[in-house]
């Protein structure tokens, strides 16, 4: 078994996956202040609460869009494990042939993404990470990743509508709105979070599918992505851990 853990803006995602199963996963809040002896409690804590003996992992890998927790995070693994990760980034191989501006600007995040995609789905392909921000890659039919989009996501736009203003509240997305057309001020805000974001994913599917000349396979992960997706009109995967399981895929090209 191996660690997979993905560091994101807001939640750190740690999975633990064998050659063909995903055995646990666990979601804790992104501290950058935390110590490397911090996070080792809390990993072990984890592995303990799943029935997993650190003698069991045989080594991890880290995505991380926070620089500051590479080594943090690298430490701790090594710590309880007596295990080297493997951190997503310059050098490591991924099979991945990237045809943007700048190749080495793509998130670790973005790269495991698309590899899982890759490795899962018909091409072409087009793949939402709905997080703190909303990223979206698209990959051609002979497998090479063209590039994409960056938006605030759903969270970043509900803290900035009720920061910003004067009289709307702080509000909860657990409960579903219960129209499109809201009757009450947390139901509007609601209604516009939960619609607003999936219209945004159909507008982009179309509008992408005409420059593509076809209409890719759409795939929707990330944290927020199982709240938004059941409200889009086009047809999009969610898949909870695409992620971890390109985590998995790299893991297994440079071991």
């Amino acid at each position: 078994m191996i660690l997979a853990i993905d560091v994101g803006n807001t939640n750190i995602v740690l999975g633990g996956l064998s050659q063909d199963e995903i055995h646990f996963t666990c979601r804790l809040s992104t501290d950058r202040f935390k110590t490397s002896d911090e996070y080792a409690v809390i990993f072990r804590n984890l592995l303990e609460m799943h029935r997993v003996d650190p003698g069991q992992i045989e080594g991890g890998i880290i995505s991380s869009v926070v620089p500051a927790l590479k080594k943090t995070l690298y430490d701790a693994v090594e710590r309880i494990t007596g295990q080297k990760c493997l951190i997503v980034g310059s050098g490591i191989k991924t099979g991945l042939n990237i045809r943007i501006d700048n190749p080495g600007q793509l998130g670790s995040d973005r790269v495991a993404d698309a590899v899982a995609a890759i490795a899962e789905y018909p091409k072409p392909l087009m793949i939402f990470d709905m997080g703190t921000a909303t990223t979206f890659s698209v990959v051609d039919r002979n497998g090479c990743y063209l590039g994409g989009m960056i938006m605030p996501g759903a969270l970043i736009g509900l803290d900035a509508l009720t920061s910003r203003t004067s009289q709307l509240p702080q509000i909860s997305l657990a409960e579903k709105p219960k129209h499109v057309i809201g009757t009450n001020t947390v139901d509007c805000m609601k209604s516009g979070m939960i619609y607003g974001n999936a219209a945004m994913l159909d507008g982009i599917i179309d509008r992408v599918a005409e420059e593509l000349g076809e209409m890719p396979t759409v795939i929707a992960t990330g944290g927020l992505s199982g709240l938004i997706v059941p409200y889009c009109r086009r047809k999009v995967i969610h898949d909870e851990f695409l992620l971890l399981k390109g985590l998995r895929i790299i893991y297994r090209k440079n071991r």
